[in-house]
């Protein structure tokens, strides 16, 4: 079995973290830190996890950890730099749920406004462009849930060195924001609406032009967030201006080749939140227009853009099938 800790574990990324881990085959959760809560019971933070996990929060101490095979860290951007680095030297792999890993250093402390104190280079844990590098790799930085659902609306296309530009419209409910809540996550603020917010300078930009430059280098990037008041999922409208005229055919046989091994990303005439809440699945439909291909892509925010691929890419490390403990089907409706 594999040994598992998780670094945060009061968030709704740690929560769904061990969620997914209390039914995977293969792991047993070892260590669950959390300074506010240690000493109590996981269930009493997770009552829904009630059954599945008798153990207490513990001080996020290292050499707590030091019998785990591997450790999430899921704790906010600027602190999983404190833990990570003796992770790493212990021989431990560790997969991290924060920013702190995903950009080069100068871009990190540039982007984010603070000094990384304990830079290690990562592989980029999008597990459908990266699954070689991650089955290789010790420090895996799990991607940002807005830039999952994006990247992979585009990636097809950038790999072609065919896009004049991308423009990505992305919707997400109030759980992107964190547990804790906030003038801008309060009920009465969002209910019945949906609120643009940082509109033209979002920190995820920057991953999402990081990987599509990979393929494509003169690609340009307009990306706009908005909140809406559900709690899952991330609905992302892909507008790709392109060169050179493809029809909707020729798009649909680009991306069923480029995914055609990757058994979460699903086609579909129409997409919607509720055909992938709580899974691990992406969700793709593809259209033509007369000026732009528009590629809609959705995802659960807390699984495939956080926990439930940071599992994906666990598996992998491991060495097993990616789809082990997360083949299951999405809660509908």
């Amino acid at each position: 079995m594999i040994k598992a800790g998780i670094i945060g574990g009061t968030g709704y990324t740690g929560g769904e973290l061990l969620r997914l881990l209390a039914i995977h085959p293969e792991v047993e959760v070892t260590a669950v830190s959390s300074r506010k809560e240690k000493g109590k019971k996981i269930h009493e933070i997770h009552p829904y996890l009630r059954g599945f996990y008798d153990t207490e929060f513990v001080e996020p101490k290292i050499e707590i950890f030091s019998e785990c095979d591997v450790v999430f860290t899921a704790v906010p951007h600027g602190e999983a730099m404190r833990y990570v680095p003796d992770l790493y030297e212990s021989g431990i792999r560790v997969i991290d749920l924060s920013a702190d890993y995903r950009l080069s250093k100068e871009r990190y402390e540039e982007v984010y406004g603070k000094k990384h104190e304990a830079y290690i280079g990562a592989v980029y844990g999008l597990t459908e462009l990266h699954r070689k590098e991650i089955g290789r790799a010790r420090l895996v930085a799990n991607p940002g849930c807005y830039p999952t659902g994006a990247i992979l609306a585009a990636a097809p296309l950038a790999e072609l060195e065919i896009v004049e530009r991308v423009v990505f419209d992305s919707k997400s409910g109030i759980s992107g924001a964190g547990a804790a809540p906030t003038e801008f996550t309060h009920y009465p603020n969002l209910h019945e609406a949906i609120v643009p917010y940082k509109i033209t300078a979002h920190r995820h930009y920057h991953e999402m032009e990081q990987e599509l430059k990979k393929f494509q280098e003169d690609i340009r990037i307009s990306f706009t967030p908005q909140v809406f008041p559900g709690s899952r999922g991330i609905l992302t409208n892909a507008h790709v201006f392109l060169r050179g005229e493809l029809d909707e055919g020729e798009l649909r046989k680009i991306y069923g080749e480029f995914y055609r091994d990757c058994y979460f990303i699903r086609f579909q005439e129409g997409v919607r939140l509720s055909y992938v809440r709580g899974s691990n699945f992406v969700d793709i439909s593809i259209h033509r227009g007369d000026d732009r291909a528009v590629i809609i892509s959705a995802i659960d925010n807390l699984v495939k853009g956080a926990s439930g691929q940071a599992v994906q890419n666990m598996n992998l490390m491991f060495g097993l099938d990616e789809m082990t403990g997360l083949d299951f089907p999405p809660l509908f409706p």
